[in-house]
Protein backbone atom coordinates (compact mmCIF):
# COMPACT_ATOMS: atom_id res chain seq x y z
CA UNK A 1 0.00 0.00 0.00
CA UNK A 2 1.25 3.37 -0.76
CA UNK A 3 0.87 4.64 2.90
CA UNK A 4 3.92 1.77 3.95
CA UNK A 5 5.64 4.55 1.42
CA UNK A 6 4.56 7.31 2.33
CA UNK A 7 3.03 7.42 5.67
CA UNK A 8 1.02 10.28 5.92
CA UNK A 9 -1.07 8.92 3.21
CA UNK A 10 -1.98 6.60 5.71
CA UNK A 11 -3.30 8.98 8.16
CA UNK A 12 -7.50 9.10 8.69
CA UNK A 13 -9.52 11.78 10.46
CA UNK A 14 -13.30 10.60 11.34
CA UNK A 15 -16.17 13.12 12.69
CA UNK A 16 -19.66 12.77 13.13
CA UNK A 17 -20.12 13.55 9.19
CA UNK A 18 -16.77 13.98 7.79
CA UNK A 19 -13.78 11.99 6.52
CA UNK A 20 -10.78 13.47 6.10
CA UNK A 21 -7.45 11.83 4.32
CA UNK A 22 -4.90 12.51 1.96
CA UNK A 23 -6.39 12.14 -1.94
CA UNK A 24 -6.02 9.35 -4.06
CA UNK A 25 -5.63 10.20 -7.74
CA UNK A 26 -9.59 8.45 -8.20
CA UNK A 27 -10.54 11.20 -5.16
CA UNK A 28 -8.56 13.66 -7.34
CA UNK A 29 -11.00 13.08 -10.29
CA UNK A 30 -14.34 13.67 -7.54
CA UNK A 31 -12.53 16.84 -6.28
CA UNK A 32 -11.86 17.97 -9.09
CA UNK A 33 -15.88 17.76 -10.42
CA UNK A 34 -16.65 19.50 -7.08
CA UNK A 35 -14.34 22.36 -8.10
CA UNK A 36 -15.94 22.73 -11.51
CA UNK A 37 -19.58 22.58 -9.55
CA UNK A 38 -18.89 25.56 -8.16
CA UNK A 39 -17.07 27.47 -4.73
CA UNK A 40 -18.34 30.77 -4.69
CA UNK A 41 -20.41 33.45 -6.04
CA UNK A 42 -18.66 34.11 -9.49
CA UNK A 43 -18.69 37.90 -8.62
CA UNK A 44 -16.90 37.66 -5.37
CA UNK A 45 -13.17 35.92 -4.82
CA UNK A 46 -12.70 34.52 -1.42
CA UNK A 47 -9.00 33.21 -2.57
CA UNK A 48 -5.81 35.56 -2.31
CA UNK A 49 -4.64 32.97 -5.79
CA UNK A 50 -7.75 33.55 -8.15
CA UNK A 51 -7.66 29.50 -8.97
CA UNK A 52 -11.31 29.64 -9.94
CA UNK A 53 -11.20 32.42 -12.28
CA UNK A 54 -10.52 29.19 -14.88
CA UNK A 55 -12.84 27.55 -17.83
CA UNK A 56 -13.88 24.14 -16.50
CA UNK A 57 -11.40 22.40 -17.90
CA UNK A 58 -8.23 24.14 -16.99
CA UNK A 59 -9.43 24.64 -13.62
CA UNK A 60 -9.86 20.65 -12.92
CA UNK A 61 -6.71 19.78 -13.94
CA UNK A 62 -5.25 22.55 -11.75
CA UNK A 63 -6.63 21.11 -8.93
CA UNK A 64 -5.51 18.11 -9.51
CA UNK A 65 -2.23 18.93 -10.20
CA UNK A 66 -1.74 21.42 -7.59
CA UNK A 67 -2.54 18.29 -5.16
CA UNK A 68 0.42 16.27 -6.50
CA UNK A 69 2.47 18.86 -6.31
CA UNK A 70 1.37 19.17 -2.74
CA UNK A 71 2.32 15.47 -1.98
CA UNK A 72 5.35 15.57 -4.32
CA UNK A 73 7.17 19.06 -2.01
CA UNK A 74 6.81 17.68 1.48
CA UNK A 75 9.30 17.51 3.71
CA UNK A 76 9.68 17.47 7.56
CA UNK A 77 10.64 21.02 7.12
CA UNK A 78 7.47 22.12 5.22
CA UNK A 79 4.58 19.78 4.56
CA UNK A 80 1.14 20.34 4.01
CA UNK A 81 -1.91 17.60 4.90
CA UNK A 82 -4.14 18.22 2.03
CA UNK A 83 -7.29 16.60 3.35
CA UNK A 84 -10.21 15.98 1.09
CA UNK A 85 -13.27 16.35 3.16
CA UNK A 86 -15.90 12.88 2.24
CA UNK A 87 -19.83 14.09 3.35
CA UNK A 88 -22.53 10.90 2.64
CA UNK A 89 -20.53 8.91 0.62
CA UNK A 90 -19.35 11.72 -1.78
CA UNK A 91 -15.88 14.64 -2.09
CA UNK A 92 -16.84 17.99 -1.04
CA UNK A 93 -13.91 19.92 -0.93
CA UNK A 94 -10.86 20.35 0.48
CA UNK A 95 -9.14 21.19 4.34
CA UNK A 96 -5.76 21.67 4.60
CA UNK A 97 -3.01 21.94 7.52
CA UNK A 98 0.13 23.02 7.15
CA UNK A 99 3.75 24.27 8.47
CA UNK A 100 7.36 25.09 8.14
CA UNK A 101 9.76 23.99 11.00
CA UNK A 102 6.73 22.66 12.88
CA UNK A 103 9.45 21.06 14.98
CA UNK A 104 10.53 24.10 16.75
CA UNK A 105 7.41 26.50 16.30
CA UNK A 106 4.67 24.19 16.92
CA UNK A 107 2.54 26.27 14.77
CA UNK A 108 0.47 25.56 11.60
CA UNK A 109 -1.70 27.43 9.58
CA UNK A 110 -5.45 26.57 7.80
CA UNK A 111 -7.24 26.60 4.23
CA UNK A 112 -10.30 25.01 2.81
CA UNK A 113 -12.95 25.21 0.30
CA UNK A 114 -16.05 23.30 -0.29
CA UNK A 115 -18.39 22.81 -3.48
CA UNK A 116 -21.64 24.90 -3.11
CA UNK A 117 -24.01 22.59 -2.58
CA UNK A 118 -22.21 21.44 0.77
CA UNK A 119 -22.39 24.83 2.07
CA UNK A 120 -24.51 26.32 4.75
CA UNK A 121 -24.54 22.64 6.93
CA UNK A 122 -22.25 23.51 9.78
CA UNK A 123 -19.78 21.16 7.23
CA UNK A 124 -16.85 23.83 7.27
CA UNK A 125 -16.65 24.01 11.14
CA UNK A 126 -16.52 20.13 11.43
CA UNK A 127 -13.74 19.48 9.01
CA UNK A 128 -11.79 22.73 10.50
CA UNK A 129 -12.06 21.33 13.67
CA UNK A 130 -10.54 17.77 12.65
CA UNK A 131 -7.42 19.45 11.33
CA UNK A 132 -7.60 21.71 14.65
CA UNK A 133 -7.37 18.02 16.33
CA UNK A 134 -4.80 16.56 14.61
CA UNK A 135 -2.68 19.64 14.86
CA UNK A 136 -3.06 19.92 18.89
CA UNK A 137 -3.73 17.00 20.04
CA UNK A 138 -1.82 14.49 17.50
CA UNK A 139 0.89 16.56 16.73
CA UNK A 140 1.57 18.74 19.58
CA UNK A 141 1.30 22.12 18.56
CA UNK A 142 0.94 25.49 20.32
CA UNK A 143 -0.83 28.18 17.64
CA UNK A 144 -3.18 27.38 14.56
CA UNK A 145 -3.20 30.64 12.14
CA UNK A 146 -5.38 31.40 9.45
CA UNK A 147 -7.07 34.39 7.12
CA UNK A 148 -9.89 35.56 5.17
CA UNK A 149 -11.07 38.35 3.65
CA UNK A 150 -13.50 40.76 5.13
CA UNK A 151 -16.11 39.98 3.01
CA UNK A 152 -15.86 36.26 4.08
CA UNK A 153 -18.36 36.17 6.58
CA UNK A 154 -18.88 32.52 6.76
CA UNK A 155 -15.53 32.15 6.99
CA UNK A 156 -15.20 34.22 9.80
CA UNK A 157 -18.23 32.59 11.49
CA UNK A 158 -16.48 29.50 11.78
CA UNK A 159 -13.18 31.17 12.87
CA UNK A 160 -15.07 32.66 16.07
CA UNK A 161 -16.71 29.82 16.64
CA UNK A 162 -13.72 27.65 17.02
CA UNK A 163 -12.39 30.35 19.87
CA UNK A 164 -9.91 32.14 17.23
CA UNK A 165 -8.95 35.52 18.19
CA UNK A 166 -8.16 38.52 16.08
CA UNK A 167 -4.62 38.55 15.20
CA UNK A 168 -4.11 41.87 13.12
CA UNK A 169 -4.93 42.48 9.47
CA UNK A 170 -2.79 42.85 5.97
CA UNK A 171 -3.65 43.56 2.90
CA UNK A 172 -3.23 42.18 -0.33
CA UNK A 173 -4.02 42.89 -3.85
CA UNK A 174 -6.86 40.39 -5.92
CA UNK A 175 -8.41 40.48 -9.35
CA UNK A 176 -6.28 43.90 -8.95
CA UNK A 177 -7.93 45.84 -6.06
CA UNK A 178 -6.47 46.64 -2.75
CA UNK A 179 -8.26 43.59 -0.58
CA UNK A 180 -8.16 43.70 3.33
CA UNK A 181 -7.15 40.48 5.07
CA UNK A 182 -8.15 39.96 8.53
CA UNK A 183 -5.86 37.26 10.69
CA UNK A 184 -6.97 35.65 13.62
CA UNK A 185 -4.91 33.30 15.73
CA UNK A 186 -5.80 30.02 18.00
CA UNK A 187 -3.83 28.89 20.82
CA UNK A 188 -3.78 25.75 22.37
CA UNK A 189 -5.68 26.78 25.68
CA UNK A 190 -7.96 28.38 23.61
CA UNK A 191 -8.58 25.46 21.58
CA UNK A 192 -9.05 23.45 24.81
CA UNK A 193 -11.77 25.51 25.33
CA UNK A 194 -13.91 25.65 22.20
CA UNK A 195 -13.06 22.10 21.18
CA UNK A 196 -16.91 20.44 20.80
CA UNK A 197 -16.58 18.31 17.66
CA UNK A 198 -15.43 14.31 18.57
CA UNK A 199 -12.77 13.40 16.60
CA UNK A 200 -10.88 10.01 15.93
CA UNK A 201 -7.33 9.95 14.19
CA UNK A 202 -5.98 6.71 12.98
CA UNK A 203 -2.43 5.95 11.09
CA UNK A 204 -0.52 8.90 13.04
CA UNK A 205 1.86 7.20 14.60
CA UNK A 206 4.34 6.18 11.30
CA UNK A 207 3.46 9.46 10.06
CA UNK A 208 5.34 11.65 12.86
CA UNK A 209 8.87 11.54 11.70
CA UNK A 210 7.27 13.11 8.25
CA UNK A 211 5.79 16.05 10.38
CA UNK A 212 9.16 16.90 12.14
CA UNK A 213 8.82 14.76 15.04
CA UNK A 214 11.19 12.31 15.53
CA UNK A 215 13.68 10.99 12.80
CA UNK A 216 12.80 9.52 9.45
CA UNK A 217 13.25 5.32 9.13
CA UNK A 218 16.60 4.36 7.16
Amino acid sequence: MIADHVPPMGIRLTTPRLTLRMPTDSDLAALAEAAVAGVHDPDTMPFMFPWTDQPPKRLAQGVIQHNWRTLGSWTPESWCFNGIVEFEGRVVGIQDMRARDFAILRQVGTGSWLTRSAQGRGIGTEMRAAVLHLAFEGLGALDAVTGMFETSLASQGVTRKLGYRPDGVHYVQVRGERVRELRYRLTRQDWEKHRTVPVEVEGLGPALPHFGLGDLPD
